[in-house]
């Protein structure tokens, strides 16, 4: 699992700066080459330049020896083992540990290896000692928010984004369907969407899982929806709250024609819209004629609701 096969990833496969693994491991530069110099633990390529280049096996191993250093092994015995024997204790000891330093580290291990089975073995050790929300919020997060550093260094590729948030998506919407609830009596209807283009939804998926549990009543329409499609819902007598959340989209150039579009729609009449995100803040104090209103994450939005 921790030793990839000749070929498994070779079209995705890439090189990795020194500066990359710093950012991916959390060890610093000069203890990765403290470590590469003294105990031989790592291998890089060098440029015409002497820039030093890391493989991805090369990554995978040191994120195997930050999770064996961090659970009490020494770096000069880990030095002593063969990279098949520190991939197999790495593996080994990422089962038992489900502490959340160790798990993210586990979770990055997995994103990074496409490796759902520990994934899934991490997770399945988090639910004996914790409930599905506090691992969203105590062990997603902290891991998403830093996938989001990994992407403003340009150190993750897509397809390592796409499985890790398919795999956690996957999760938030088991547990919504696994919720025994009755709704209230409340005739207001939530209807969740993203702006078109926008594919970042494991907020709005979690906030969904939230409402539900809360006994709300929601619909969730998810991915890239056309605005024009929010007409549908003002044929009936319920009141609609529209929640959307603002990642990537709309541009900074399209985004003051979107809530000027959306304003237009909701004028004159009960319904409402609550837009989350940092692009969304931007608009916090203006002045809308209908009911809008601003939240910079879904932690703030579900203190209020």
């Amino acid at each position: 699992m921790f030793n990839l096969k000749d070929g498994t990833l070779n079209s995705i496969k890439k090189d990795f700066t020194i500066k990359d693994l710093e950012n991916i491991s959390g060890i610093k530069a000069h203890t990765i080459r403290i470590w590469e110099k003294r105990y031989n633990l790592l291998s890089p390529e060098r440029s015409e330049t002497n820039i030093r280049h890391y493989s991805h096996q090369n990554l995978q191993k040191l994120l195997n020896i930050v999770l064996l250093n961090s659970n009490n092994y020494k770096i000069s015995k880990i030095a002593e083992m063969s990279d098949e024997l520190i991939a197999l204790n790495a593996r080994e000891l990422a089962f038992k540990t489900a502490v959340i330093d160790e798990s993210i580290n586990s979770f990055k291990l997995s994103m990074f290896q496409f490796d759902k089975i520990l994934f899934n073995n991490t997770y399945n050790k988090l639910l004996h000692k914790k409930t599905f929300r506090d691992i969203f919020k105590e062990v997603f997060i902290p891991f998403l928010e830093h996938i989001g550093l990994l992407w403003q260094t340009n150190t993750l590729m897509p397809a390592h984004e796409h499985f890790i948030s398919n795999l956690i998506s996957q999760k938030i919407q088991t547990n919504t369907e696994k919720l025994q609830y009755s709704v209230n009596s409340s005739k207001k209807t939530y209807v969740l969407f993203l702006p078109e283009n926008e594919i970042h939804e494991l907020g709005l998926l979690y906030l969904n899982y939230e409402l539900v549990l809360r006994g709300q009543s929601t619909i969730y329409l998810g991915q890239s929806l056309p605005l024009n499609n929010l007409n549908y819902f003002f044929d009936g007598t319920q009141e609609i709250c529209f929640i959307t959340s603002m990642t990537v989209q709309p541009y900074d150039d399209k985004i003051t024609d979107y809530f000027t579009e959306i304003d237009a729609i909701l004028d004159n009449s009960e319904h409402s819209l609550i837009a989350i995100g940092r692009k969304a803040m931007d608009f916090k104090s203006y002045d809308f004629k209908s009911k809008i209103a601003i939240y910079p994450t879904v932690s703030e939005l579900l203190k209020e609701l």
